[in-house]
């Protein structure tokens, strides 16, 4: 496969993964996680489960060569403390203009959904190595409120109490300028809680 495209736009591939914003979201989850997952573990959330794909065993290894090379650039970007939001991420008061921001935050949620058990571990020993875990906990709610509202805004909307939701409709633009931050702070609150499990980060950027 040619290195210089993604894995989402090989024509050969990108049929049998989730759309490219949704599954990235869901690897930039896996990288942020306190601890990574092994490939066999999350790369199965990235595929397209609706259908029956065929492919050999070259295929199966360069789609899994082109899944690593995204988890390594994911890790890259937080190493160098880039921006960690992809550029088609827009907000707008339009849902069809919005569509990639919201799929990209629903990988984000399901990802960490799916590896709730890591991140309850790294809670444990941080507990138990006395991290200040209501503060963190905190931190993370605040992360995980602002991500689910930005995911399915109709939905939070919905569920605002009636005097507040005008307030709720006229905020969005501006939780929306705080998501980079509130990504960076997603992976700090990480990077604390890693201190209290073997770091798998290091593995990830030399291979």
């Amino acid at each position: 496969m040619p290195t210089h495209i993604s894995i989402f736009e090989h024509p050969e591939f990108s049929s049998m993964l989730a759309s490219r914003p949704y599954a990235e979201g869901v690897i930039f989850a896996v990288a942020s996680a306190p601890e990574i997952p092994m490939p066999e573990e999350w790369m199965p959330w990235v595929i397209d489960q609706s259908g029956s794909h065929s492919i050999s065993k070259q295929q199966a290894d360069e789609l899994a060569d082109g899944l690593m090379k995204q988890l390594r650039d994911a890790l890259d970007a937080m190493r160098k403390q880039a921006a960690l939001l992809p550029a088609y991420c827009k907000w707008s008061q339009e849902s069809e203009q919005r569509s990639a921001l919201c799929d990209w935050l629903k990988g984000v949620l399901t990802g960490h959904q799916q590896l709730e058990k890591v991140w309850q571990r790294a809670w444990h020993q941080g507990g138990e190595q006395g991290s200040d875990l209501p503060a963190l906990a905190e931190r993370l709610t605040r992360c995980l409120k602002l991500f689910s509202t930005l995911a399915e805004p109709e939905q939070a909307l919905a569920n605002a109490p009636d005097n507040k939701r005008s307030t709720l409709h006229e905020g969005l633009p501006k939780l929306f300028v705080s998501l980079p931050a509130m990504l960076q702070e997603y992976v700090a609150i990480s990077g604390e809680l890693a201190g209290h499990l073997p770091n798998q980060f290091e593995t990830f950027q030399s291979e």
